[in-house]
């Protein structure tokens, strides 16, 4: 099957690739980001962290395998658009349910096929992340690159990231698979079991996952659930997940997770999203990358032992090093542009990674930093 009707990718500096429609057609406005993934592609779509942006795939043959939902990080796509060289039409895996292209128009995933991925690629590395617009189908047929148009999307901003991908039109979160009612079972009644409260701002499942594979019991909760409630709920551990959007613009959850630590007793993990905002709570700051990190061979150096881990990514935002506190030591750094990748805090049971340990679809490298979490709380 061809893909021959017209799409274009518009981007804030006036720039347009004319390649083929692929999922849904009419016009999406997002910012436009790159993922450096060999393979994973439904993970990325389903991630909840990638909510808001238009994502372009650079391993240039996307869809070979297939829609598989056991993969799925989440129920549904969030992606805001999709630009892949070239989509699989004939995937091949014993797993396969489906086509890549029916969960696009599925999902009301609008895409564009068939432009040079690499110099998109180069042109947000040089100029840095910047927005843009996906246009097909009828809106392809009349499109006219107008001032107004480049006016519309400059204009558009990923604001209220967390409290969408919690619950956007009655969805429950999408990580949760019980209710918060549902988890608060009697402290004695299992007590081997550690119990961890799973903050969602944007869960990928496969957090879950991880911690349930160790014979943890998962509490998951809404982004907005106060330190009172958790408390009562007696964890032995607390998981702050990955989630799209500014870190910073979260400012009634980072008060919630500063009066965590302030309680300093229960054991913290935080991972991308949950790491940032850790460290906010902690008196550090943030700031938006170039370009970001997103793809699954991120070089990550451990500052304890000098080994160099590869890792899965997907963050816009990185905690600044120089802003840290005395009580707050730089755990990993990031090899390429050595910006920081993990902080352990000295005087609370607590540490985070800007990467993520749980990458479904692999590398598998920093997979022991749960066995790590699992240790904090039995001791």
């Amino acid at each position: 099957m061809s893909h021959d009707k017209t799409a274009y990718l518009v981007l804030a500096d006036g720039t347009i690739y004319e390649g083929q429609s692929i999922g849904a057609t009419g016009m999406t406005i997002g910012e436009t980001v790159f993922t450096t993934g060999m393979t994973g592609y439904l993970e990325t779509l389903t991630d909840p962290s990638y909510y808001g942006q238009i994502v372009t795939q650079t391993f240039p043959l996307i869809g070979n395998y297939g829609v598989i939902p056991q993969d799925f990080e989440s129920c549904r796509a969030w992606v805001r658009g999709y630009v892949v060289r070239e989509l699989c039409d004939e995937p091949s895996n014993f797993r396969c349910a489906g086509k890549l292209d029916e969960f696009l128009k599925q999902h009301g995933i609008i895409g564009i096929c068939g432009i040079d991925t690499r110099a998109l690629t180069k042109k947000l590395r040089d100029a840095g992340v910047m927005n843009g617009m996906i246009v097909s189908g009828k809106a392809a047929d009349n499109f006219n690159s107008t001032p107004q148009a480049l006016q519309k999307i400059k204009a558009y901003t990923i604001t209220d990231a967390v409290k969408i991908v919690n619950t956007r039109e009655g969805e429950v979160s999408p990580c949760a698979s019980t209710s918060l009612a549902a988890t608060l079972s009697p402290r004695g009644s299992a007590p081997k079991t550690p119990k961890v409260v799973l903050f969602d701002f944007g869960a990928k499942a496969n957090i879950q996952r991880e911690l349930q594979k160790r014979g943890c019991n998962v509490s998951v909760v809404p982004y907005n659930t106060s330190a009172e409630e958790v408390l009562k709920m007696e964890p032995d551990g607390i998981m702050l997940s990955n989630g799209p959007g500014d870190p910073a613009e979260n400012t009634g959850v980072i008060q919630e997770i500063k009066k965590l630590c302030d309680y300093g007793k229960i054991p913290i993990f935080g991972i991308c999203l949950g790491h940032q905002m850790l460290a906010l709570a902690r008196g550090a700051k943030t700031s938006k990358l170039k370009y970001g990190h997103r793809g699954a061979n991120h070089p990550c150096k451990d500052m304890a032992t000098g080994r160099v881990y590869i890792t899965s990514q997907n963050h816009g935002y990185a905690v600044e090093p120089a802003s840290l506190p005395a009580f707050a030591r730089l755990s990993f750094v990031n090899v390429n542009d050595e910006t920081c990748e993990g902080v352990k805090y000295t005087d609370i049971p607590a540490f985070s990674v800007q990467f993520h340990p749980e990458a479904c679809g692999g590398p598998h490298d920093t997979n022991f930093l749960f066995d790590r979490f699992l240790k904090m709380m039995q001791s």
